[in-house]
């Protein structure tokens, strides 16, 4: 499948055209942040537009990967730059490339060194996108490890008070992490002779050696899903990151685990996803119920939208590891979903600190009153946080809990939970924020959206509202690759119970002499 020129080439590597355009602004330091922003928003307007492009031109009949790209890059050790898309790391691509204009959008507030941050930030969008459709496992590492480097830079530099305890916290965990991953490469490369993703996922690995590789995938991509205890980076991160920051590290980055989990340790490692199933369902209904009480006990609204943020990828984690097809369409379509929401929840929060307050919910009150459109925002994606039927968080959430019954009730009960708790901690954000009782002068007088914020938040409703409405038109991109991938996975570890009738000892025959 192609589209006649290299669109996932040109998509990769058309932010970097933008840095070098932003290294050579000069002028007077006003004139150069304001060519600065515009030249970064136009970079990934135009990144959207391929996006839209590669979207409409996407076959979702077709299983495997398309658009797909190939050329040397290490001769002699068969390790190529390899990239393609299939319709699960479409959605991923397109998420990427939907949220970057909004976040460049919410960084229109940072006036110290505008033209080193767009440059930062549109690295960042490069090495994103080139992760999400690399199809060869060093250029994924590359891309995987490179996100670390802009993030570092965007959280040190222009985050909050405590950015380098974040910063250094987030790296530190990070690297640890990526370590064993990079062992766990080198061995699966010297094995299998080859780094590309189709020759890796074909190639039987013995179940022993399985159970290692898989504690190193875990350690690497658990840190980045912050699946429980390894998420203890992820509040401090957002808490500290610029909003624009927040935005790619809570809606986008936070994906690249369950990626990694879904793209390499499901496929790749069979027998030892499945004896890990039971270990995962456990951390994954653990982040849904403790992590959802320690939001409810948070005083500020950031850090609560953080914490929510890691209860809702423990239910992506207990959807992959159903290994149903119910169950992993509802993780993809739980991470397309939560990355609208949560971008739109902090966004909200970004409203409030553009107007001089804190996000401290003492602090705040009675904002329903004065900011209407605001508050009618706030309280649609605070909604579809809770899972609200007619929103996207209401469909993700319904196929893991229905995914998860197949396999064990008990952890369909328990990660269904995570609605309950869910909605008691939005509803006493929401209490708190826009409908107590004013807390101090000042907040009567508060003005309600912007021209720009209304161009962040309208866009986010919008999606939230048409994912939980007609969500056919998601799913069906990744139906194929999906069922695909269950598929294989059952024979795998049951290969007797999943060959199709027509291929079964004795059934063939009579079939054929019918």
């Amino acid at each position: 499948m192609g589209v006649g020129f290299p669109i996932l080439s040109l998509m990769i590597f058309l932010p970097l055209v933008g840095v070098a355009f932003l290294a050579t602004l000069r002028g007077d330091e006003a004139a150069v942040a304001r060519n600065a922003r515009w030249g970064a928003l136009w970079s990934s307007v135009v990144s959207l537009g391929l996006g839209i492009f590669l979207w409409l031109k996407f076959d979702p009949s077709v299983a495997g990967y398309q658009f797909a790209e190939s050329d040397t890059w290490l001769s002699g050790l068969d390790v190529q730059y390899r990239v393609g898309v299939d319709g699960i790391s479409l959605f991923l691509v397109e998420l990427t490339v939907f949220l970057s204009p909004i976040a460049i959008l919410a960084s229109w507030s940072i006036t110290r060194r505008v033209r080193d941050f767009m440059i930062f930030f549109l690295l960042l969008e490069s090495v994103t996108l080139g992760m999400f459709c690399a199809t060869d496992f060093v250029i994924f590492y590359i891309f995987f490890e490179a996100v670390l480097i802009p993030m570092y830079f965007i959280i040190g530099i222009w985050g909050g008070e405590r950015r380098i305890y974040a910063t250094v916290k987030f790296f530190l965990f990070t690297m640890a992490g990526s370590v064993l991953m990079l062992v766990a490469l080198v061995w699966m490369w010297h094995n299998a002779g080859s780094t590309d993703l189709t020759v890796l996922t074909r190639t039987k690995i013995p179940p022993d050696v399985q159970t290692w590789l898989f504690v190193a995938f875990l350690a690497s991509f658990g840190v980045k899903a912050a699946v429980w205890p390894l998420h203890t980076w992820l509040p401090d991160a957002y808490a500290e990151a610029p909003l624009p920051g927040t935005i790619m590290l809570a809606a986008v980055l936070s994906k690249m685990g369950a990626y990694g989990f879904i793209r390499f340790a499901v496929p790749m490692l069979p027998q030892a996803s499945q004896a890990a199933a039971p270990l995962m369902f456990a951390l994954g209904v653990v982040a849904v119920i403790y992590i959802s009480l320690v939001a409810l006990a948070q005083t500020d609204m950031k850090r609560l939208v953080a914490y929510s943020s890691v209860a809702h990828m423990g239910v992506i984690v207990i959807g992959i590891f159903t290994f149903t097809v119910e169950g992993i369409e509802g993780a993809l379509f739980q991470m397309l979903s939560h990355g609208i929401i949560i971008a739109g929840l902090f966004v909200c929060t970004g409203v409030l600190l553009s107007r001089g307050e804190d996000t401290a919910l003492s602090r705040l009150g009675g904002l329903a009153a004065v900011m209407p459109v605001f508050a009618t925002l706030l309280m649609l994606f605070s909604l579809a946080s809770m899972g609200l039927p007619g929103t996207s968080g209401f469909v993700g959430e319904i196929l893991v809990i229905v995914g998860a019954m197949k396999v064990n009730f008990w952890v369909s009960l328990l990660g269904g939970m995570g609605m309950v708790l869910g909605a008691a901690f939005m509803l006493v954000m929401l209490r708190a924020v826009l409908f107590d009782k004013f807390t101090r002068p000042g907040l009567e007088s508060l003005k309600d959206l912007r021209p720009a914020e209304y161009a962040m938040l309208v866009p986010l409703a919008v999606m939230t509202l048409w994912l939980g409405i007609y969500p056919v038109s998601f799913t069906h991109i990744f139906d194929g690759p999906v069922t695909a991938l269950v598929q294989a996975h059952v024979a795998a570890v049951q290969p007797a119970a999943v060959l199709p009738a027509a291929v079964q000892p004795g059934v063939a025959v009579a079939m054929e002499t019918k």
